[in-house]
């Protein structure tokens, strides 16, 4: 078993090689170069600078002979969403940034079980479920930074393909399987998804209704595309300032998407009002119970479980017990009835 790396640069290639080849076997090539196509390879890094047209067409053409490579691994020395959505366009299933990132992937290949673990998906498979939400999700977010059109559908036939992995191998292999595969605003997306559309199964919700959830749930946090990732993933309380901006998210997604004539009046009003509370304590427009649609409460319970349960390098997930002990203790912001059925989704499907 070994690992291959990819670089558009002598220097880089010789940087990441240096840093594995102490414990793995370690081979390497540029983009656009003679490609290896070895079916023990277990792990595949990437590092390049996907600002060149001619990198992103060198790399697609590379990873296209390693698509059978279940671990492909990102490096960025910064942390910029168009970045990050190429990369999961070009099939990443793991994307690490910032200027320690060679650091950050020897502890991930550590903290994973190296790189010939099991994973818990074949993300080899262009239409795995996790694969389509990040990348779908990635996209919406540097659409927004950039000011361009979102692609409303692509997002939803994502989220359609969550809903059915979920309803065919349950709640806990995705959970499992994001934890794996994705860090950060994209980690806990998916999170929200998936905890989302195992709660509108478990209540029974119509197809209809189940269509409205999981497309909330994707497009629920695309307000944090303009947040400073400084902020987004800072790893320690945030300061009344921080705090303030970080609650200006819903109020950007509703205006990111409410003169986009695919969606919803449904969908706009998931996207400003998941972080109301049936008590008016909520943001940005302290609404109180009867001007809280059903989707919306469905979404606040999904969005705290699975903020709570996240995997965060600097903090330890909560168990879906504690989480779950949490959801009760909020009884006058969360509708009773609901938090008593999402028992069945926190501890026990």
């Amino acid at each position: 078993m070994f690992i291959h790396v990819v670089a558009d640069s002598f220097g880089k290639l010789a940087g990441i090689c240096a840093a594995l080849e102490r414990k793995y076997d370690v081979t390497s090539e540029l983009p656009g170069g003679v490609s290896i196509s070895r079916s023990e390879c277990t792990a595949l890094i990437v590092k390049a600078d996907l600002r060149l047209v001619e990198n992103i067409a060198a790399l697609r053409k590379t990873l296209g002979n390693l698509s059978r490579v279940r671990r492909r691994i990102f490096l960025f020395d910064q942390t910029v969403h168009l970045w990050i959505a190429q990369a999961y366009a070009l099939g990443a299933t793991q994307v690490l940034t910032g200027p320690a990132n060679q650091a950050k992937l020897l502890s991930v290949l550590a903290e994973r079980g190296g790189p010939g673990a099991p994973c818990p998906v074949n993300v080899s498979d262009e239409s795995a479920a996790d694969a389509a939400g990040a990348t779908a999700i990635a996209s919406m977010f540097a659409a927004v930074a950039n000011g361009t059109s979102i692609d409303v559908k692509g997002t939803k036939d994502a989220g359609s393909k969550i809903a059915d992995h979920i309803a065919e191998n349950g709640l806990s292999d995705w959970l499992a399987t994001v934890r794996w595969h994705h860090e950060g605003t994209y980690q806990h997306c998916l999170l929200v998804t998936g905890v989302a559309i195992d709660f509108g199964l478990n209540l029974g919700l119509a197809k209809r209704d189940m269509e409205r959830l999981y497309s909330a749930a994707m497009f629920h946090d695309v307000g944090k595309a303009t947040i400073p990732l400084a902020i987004l993933d800072k790893p320690g309380r945030l300061d009344p300032q921080e705090r303030a901006t970080i609650e200006t998210h819903p109020a950007l997604g509703y205006h990111a998407l409410k003169d986009n004539k695919n969606v919803c009046p449904e969908l706009l009003d998931a996207v400003r009002h998941h972080h109301e509370y049936l008590d008016g304590s909520g943001y940005p427009d302290a609404l109180c119970a009867e001007n809280i649609s059903d989707v919306v409460r469905i979404l606040t319970i999904s969005d705290i479980f699975s903020a709570l349960i996240e995997d965060r390098r600097y903090k330890t997930p909560m168990s879906r017990e504690q989480a779950y002990d949490i959801l009760c203790g909020m009884q006058a912001k969360l509708e009773k009835p609901l938090v008593a059925a999402f028992r069945q989704v926190a501890l026990n499907r």
